[in-house]
C-alpha cells in the first residue's frame, strides 16, 4: 500500500500555510499522516494555540480511521451522537469531527493518508487543507 511521501507531505504543509497567509487567517497548525495513521510531517506557525497540534492531528486521524473527511464525520455525529461518543471513547478522544481533516488520494483514487489543519474557523481550515493537497498534485476527500 502506498502512503504519502515526505516530499508530498512537505508540499501539502507549504500549500496549506500559503493559503492561510493569503487569506490572513489565524496562525495555523498542519499535520500530515500516512495510511497507518503515523505522522509524516508537521508544522505549527508561531503563536498557534497550544491545543492546535492535538486538534489538527485528531482531525486527520479521525478522517483516516473512519474513511471519511472530518466534515462528514461532524454531520454524522449530529445524527448519531451515541455512536460518535463511543468512537471518542474507543479512540481515547483522538477523533475531532469538525471540518479540517481531509483524506489524501492519488490520481487513481488510492488512499495515501490524511491531513488535518487547525487554527481558524473549521471551514477555513478545510480550505487550507485542500489548497495544500492541490499544491502537492494530489486529490482531497472531505466527504
Amino acid at each position: 500500500m502506498s502512503s504519502v511521501s515526505l516530499a508530498a507531505a512537505s508540499q501539502i504543509i507549504e500549500g496549506a500555510m500559503a493559503c492561510a497567509r493569503k487569506l490572513d487567517l489565524q496562525p495555523m497548525t498542519v499535520a500530515v499522516l500516512d495510511t497507518g495513521g503515523h505522522l509524516v510531517a508537521f508544522a505549527r506557525e508561531d503563536n498557534s494555540g497550544i491545543l492546535r497540534p492535538q486538534i489538527a492531528t485528531g482531525k486527520a486521524w479521525g478522517a483516516l480511521g473512519m474513511g471519511r473527511g472530518s466534515r462528514e464525520l461532524g454531520r454524522r455525529a449530529e445524527s448519531h451522537p451515541g455512536f460518535y461518543a463511543a468512537i471518542s471513547v474507543a479512540s481515547e478522544g483522538r477523533v475531532v469531527p469538525v471540518p479540517g481533516g481531509v483524506l489524501v488520494r492519488d490520481a487513481q483514487g488510492r488512499l495515501l493518508g490524511s491531513v488535518g489543519v487547525s487554527g481558524d474557523l473549521p471551514d477555513k481550515d478545510e480550505q487550507c487543507a485542500l489548497a495544500g493537497i492541490e499544491k502537492a498534485g494530489l486529490a482531497g476527500q472531505c466527504e
